[in-house]
């Protein structure tokens, strides 16, 4: 029986020889999301504006959340909202699919000689893709209502380069799960709408008392949904961040690493179960 590598120079070098295939499955993966519909593409930009205007308009209008007490902008709250929600669905996206990858792709499994590894970068590309375009949306609006956006902005990649190696981690090690435990799927669903409401997406972290907001730092979304909205919204550079922004990439970096050995290790038995 073949012997897969799960060391951190095999999530590299993998990476790196299937860089062509990725994309080439990652482009077919948007272009196929699309195929057929009447709006094509724009239902990247119609999907994220309409859930925007629900959200604002049920947290703003009808439970008055306000992040700043002294402002009633709507135009602030549905922005710092919608930053948050550039994480949380990154995030969504990757960790809902993540346990049917082997699952729908069973044929790579059986009969050919296919990389399974490379099927999670296949879906965070795609999510990616879609984040790209939700930012873009973001920054028109902010310079629509506001001004033009913050230099803090080009800092947004420091944050997102570990958020992406700890959802990857995670969509290694529940795509593993998801070949043996057929109902990880459905937890995952429930798991992934609690943790909607419990990030601070939709409130800010100080509203909680100070023993919980210690505890939320356990949850994989705070520190990227708090960083983001400093970096697009706020103006906050790394001088406030710099700390938290290296344990939150350190342990971005053991979370992939540990996701990658699971799934390397444990993928020996997917075709027999399958």
């Amino acid at each position: 029986m073949q012997n897969f590598s799960g060391t951190p120079r095999e999530l590299i070098a993998s990476f790196w020889r299937n860089r062509a295939l990725i994309f080439v499955l990652s482009k077919r993966e948007v272009v196929g999301r699309y195929r057929g519909s009447y709006f094509g593409i724009l239902w990247s930009f119609i999907n994220p504006i309409f859930m925007l205007t629900v959200y604002t308009f049920v947290f703003s209008q009808i439970f008055k959340s306000r992040w700043n007490p002294k402002s009633n902008s709507e135009a602030e709250f549905a922005l710092v909202l919608f930053a948050g929600l550039l994480i949380f669905n990154l995030f969504s996206e990757c960790l809902t699919q993540a346990p049917r990858l082997i699952l729908n792709n069973a044929n790579y499994v059986k009969r050919v000689v296919f990389p399974l590894e490379i099927l999670p970068w296949v879906s965070l590309y795609s999510a990616f893709f879609h984040g790209l375009i939700s930012l873009l949306v973001w920054i028109i609006a902010y310079s629509i209502f506001f001004t033009t956006p913050q230099l803090t902005l080009f800092y947004l990649p420091l944050i997102i380069l570990p958020f992406c190696l700890m959802t990857i981690g995670f969509s290694w090690a529940l795509a593993s799960l998801g070949v043996y435990l057929r109902d990880i799927s459905q937890l995952i669903g429930i798991l992934i709408t609690a943790l909607m409401f419990l990030s601070p997406i939709f409130y800010p972290i100080t509203s909680i008392p100070l023993d919980y907001q210690k505890l939320m730092l356990i949850n994989p979304l705070t520190i990227p949904v708090q960083l983001t909205r400093d970096f697009l919204f706020w103006g906050v550079g790394l001088d406030s961040n710099l700390e938290l922004l290296l344990a939150y990439f350190g342990a971005s970096l053991f979370v992939a690493c540990l996701g990658f050995y699971w799934f390397q290790k444990t993928r020996k038995g997917f075709a027999d179960v399958l």
